[in-house]
């Protein structure tokens, strides 16, 4: 199934950092933005993520709830969580990455001429009803969250 702006966006229970079962209806009436990256600790995921943290004010103003995933455990979550105080959830879609999966975030990726199956950085911004109001794929890491603001209007 191929997602467009406008779908239901696919729910979903994931654990996240402190194994605590998150759902996405679990915010319904809220804009949730879903960000899917790769690994905790890395450069890109981590200039995303501190792109999410430095543009928290905005987000927390909105009323906007920002979720990033990937296959990263709990502990992983933890501890990228606490080395760059992140403020936001990161929820674990371990193998076979359904939800990454249904959110086309999951796929084959090629590095250094090896191919592997591994989770593809794409955004997506979640309206208050539920629907697919954004999407964004092959993001830029470091200006991610400053793009969505952009796009979204938000001050």
């Amino acid at each position: 199934m191929v997602l467009k702006i406008g779908d239901k966006a696919p729910q979903f229970t994931l654990k996240d950092a402190f194994e605590k079962e998150v759902s996405l209806s679990d915010f319904k009436g809220k804009r949730v933005i879903i960000y899917f990256y790769p690994k905790d600790n890395t450069p890109g995921c981590t200039k995303e993520a501190c792109n999410f943290k430095d543009n928290w004010d905005v987000f927390k103003r909105n009323n906007i709830i920002v979720l990033g995933i990937s296959k990263d455990d709990a502990s992983s979550h933890q501890k990228f969580i606490d080395k760059f105080e992140l403020p936001f959830i990161l929820l674990t879609d371990s193998a076979p990455c359904k939800v990454a999966s249904d959110y086309e975030s999951y796929g084959l990726k090629k590095f250094m001429g090896k191919e592997y199956m591994g989770m593809i950085r794409n955004t997506y911004v979640i309206d208050p009803h539920g629907n697919i109001e954004k999407m964004y794929s092959k993001v830029k890491a470091a200006i991610m969250a400053d793009h969505i603001i952009t796009d979204l209007q938000l001050s």
